[in-house]
């Protein structure tokens, strides 16, 4: 068990690590619609690359992700055949949002020897990720159209 001040050490060493691995700026909270982010996200089980829609309007966040949804063919033969799409997804808080991802599992953040895999993983699906989003930004940002 590590205490607090380990436990955020060993986090910012890690990600420290990671941008010199991967030097890139990436899209993340960048994808110029409100409440639509990318993120990564590691812990000592599993590393996974979301796209959460968080829109405080259930509406629009039903329909941002249905448009995602409607291109669910090409961004699993394409992009990440193994991305899981759920459009109620509850975070711990109890926030419902709309979440895809792809996750990793048996990892952990605490063990570097496991960090290269991770970041290996984050790097291959956040740029899959990334480049579907910006192939289908167009048709995902445009409310008017319908799915």
């Amino acid at each position: 068990m590590y205490s607090k001040e380990d436990s955020i050490r060993i986090k910012k060493e890690f990600w420290i690590a990671f941008a010199e691995a991967y030097p890139r700026k990436w899209i993340l909270y960048n994808t110029k619609i409100k409440d639509v982010s990318f993120k990564f996200y590691v812990d000592n089980k599993k590393a996974q690359v979301l796209l959460d829609i968080e829109c405080k309007e259930d509406e629009k966040r039903i329909i941002y992700f249905e448009k995602v949804e409607s291109l669910k063919t090409i961004l699993l033969e394409d992009h990440l055949p193994d991305a899981i799409l759920e459009r109620n997804f509850y975070l711990d808080s109890g926030k419902l949002i709309s979440r895809i991802w792809v996750e990793k599992l048996n990892i952990s953040i605490n063990n570097p020897k496991t960090w290269p895999e991770i970041f290996d993983f984050f790097n291959e699906k956040m740029s899959a990720f990334e480049y579907f989003f910006f192939e289908h930004e167009d048709y995902i940002k445009d409310l008017e159209i319908n799915t």
